[in-house]
């Protein structure tokens, strides 16, 4: 007598693969923190911590690097979302950084992407953490494409991409000495796209601003930039308001929308599937660089 065997898709293997990362991160590292920031990837790595821990809460915090320059609806939805999980949020801000002086910027509107990393490394040596696990993707851009899944970091936070550690047979090196850490990305091999279709299949909520709405823009160097008090018009420049979403949320003085009326993840599927842009190259202006400058950041503990 046979028996069907029900079909695997693509997204069953890359959640079983995330899966098994989160469990063995769990397992293996004494303190561990996910960071949570209400954005898409993090809202996916959520809903894979609970498919691997629940009905348990989960065996490390949440923890957001707040920069004080982030969208109101994304940090309304990372406290609600936070809520319904029932999980400890751990919040620290760039802003008391600013106030220890160990942040410094060239004037208060600056972006303060980068600054993320010394807050990060400041809330590390504070609670011990010995593992930080992201939602980093190979595909976001060039020097992210140099990761491994178990990112070792020495005890300054600084990564090296040459003494990275071997990742054979799905085996992760996870031994870290006092002072040193890792950052893990158990969603490493998913796409843009991955993400999206996983968002569909397990209609997860998100912040109404990844979906298409209507935004004053000015258009500078061949990007639309939203209007705010942080990232005002210049003379010279002339305002519309034009149908909008954002792929990637961020520091509001860096992150800029896109082109979309797509309102509904099915729509945003479509629109992913044939777009020849990276989302960080298409809407982060301190990204607009090259990848030397992104992975020298990362170098200087940079997520």
């Amino acid at each position: 007598m046979s028996s069907k065997l029900a079909v695997r898709t693509h997204l069953d293997w890359l959640e079983s693969e995330a899966i098994y990362i989160l469990r063995e991160v769990a397992a293996e590292c004494e303190r561990p923190v996910l960071l949570f920031s209400g954005g898409k990837d993090s809202v996916v790595l959520t809903r894979l911590a609970e498919k691997a821990f629940r009905p348990a809460a989960f065996p490390f915090p949440l923890m957001h690097i707040d920069t004080g320059h982030n969208f109101s609806e994304v940090i309304a939805f990372r406290d609600q979302r936070v809520a319904e999980l029932g999980e400890r949020l751990i919040v620290r801000s760039v802003e008391d950084s600013i106030a220890r002086g160990t942040v410094v910027l060239r004037r208060p509107t600056d972006s303060r992407n980068a600054a993320q990393a010394t807050t990060l490394l400041e809330a590390i040596s504070e609670f011990g953490f010995d593992a930080c696990i992201g939602g980093a993707r190979r595909d976001e851009e060039k020097a992210r494409a140099k990761e491994r899944i178990c990112s070792f970091r020495d005890e300054f936070g600084q990564w090296d991409p040459k003494a990275q550690r071997p990742e054979l047979w799905n085996v992760f090196n996870t031994r870290v000495h006092p002072g040193e850490n890792i950052r893990v990305f158990p969603i490493s091999n998913w796409t843009e796209l991955d993400i999206w279709q996983y968002i569909e299949r397990e209609q997860l909520g998100l912040p109404s601003i990844y979906y298409a709405h209507e935004r004053e823009v000015i258009r500078r160097r061949g990007m639309l930039v939203p209007v705010t008090p942080l990232t005002p018009a210049l003379e010279d420049e002339r305002t519309e308001h034009v149908s909008v979403r954002f792929r990637t949320v961020g520091d509001i003085s860096c992150t800029c929308p896109i082109d979309s009326t797509a309102d509904s993840p099915s729509a945003i599927i479509a629109e992913t599937a044939v777009t020849t842009i990276t989302e960080r190259g298409a809407t982060r202006m301190d990204d607009q660089t090259s990848e030397a400058s992104m992975e020298r950041r990362k170098k200087q503990g940079y997520f």
